[in-house]
């Protein structure tokens, strides 16, 4: 999406560092604003690990889009230790070009864990945090506010580091989500 690539520091999502997703609400196309970074990731030949993802990823509708499925590590975490646990240890692999993460509690502390893995291991963190994350101060290099609207997704940058942050953009794809 070469509108929102353009606000971002070097052109594209920050790698070797933290993103976090902040949606309004789930299943409102934020996974479509992912995709093509995700397909390119998996046709280099790097894993992408999702982390206690809340519903499972549908592999018909992944395929279709040109994501290899052989790439695809799906990781149930039982509580939020575990699942912070295997994120670090994911985001330090340097044969995972992608880490999506859905905490149910995190703090500034376990952030910049994260963003210290993800340093380490050369890789792209994405975190799904809930809407009122935006409130707390957070080491993440991208943070992005996501709403659905009858014209697409809204995207607002929240923080960009080396960015523009407080931008809005909206990515078209997602339109029939909302």
């Amino acid at each position: 999406f070469a509108e929102f690539d353009a606000l971002l520091p070097g052109g594209g999502w920050p790698v070797g560092a933290i993103t976090e997703l902040m949606p309004e609400t789930r299943g409102i196309g934020e996974l479509s604003l992912l995709l093509p970074a995700l397909v390119r990731l998996s046709r280099a030949g790097r894993y992408l690990a999702w982390i206690a993802p809340p519903c499972l990823p549908y592999p018909p509708a992944l395929e279709w889009h040109g994501l290899a499925l052989d790439r695809l590590l799906l990781v149930r975490a039982p509580d939020a230790q575990t699942m912070l646990w295997a994120a670090e240890q994911a985001l330090r692999c340097p044969a995972i070009g992608a880490v999506l993460a859905w905490p149910a509690t995190l703090d500034d502390r376990h952030v910049r864990r994260l963003q210290l893995a993800a340093e380490a291991g050369g890789s792209c963190g994405l975190l799904y945090r809930p809407p009122e994350a935006v409130r707390q101060h957070s080491p993440a290099a991208l943070r992005l506010r996501l709403k659905a609207h009858d014209t697409g997704l809204h995207i607002e940058i929240h923080k960009a580091r080396g960015g523009r942050a407080h931008a809005l953009v909206v990515h078209p794809a997602a339109a029939a989500c909302a």
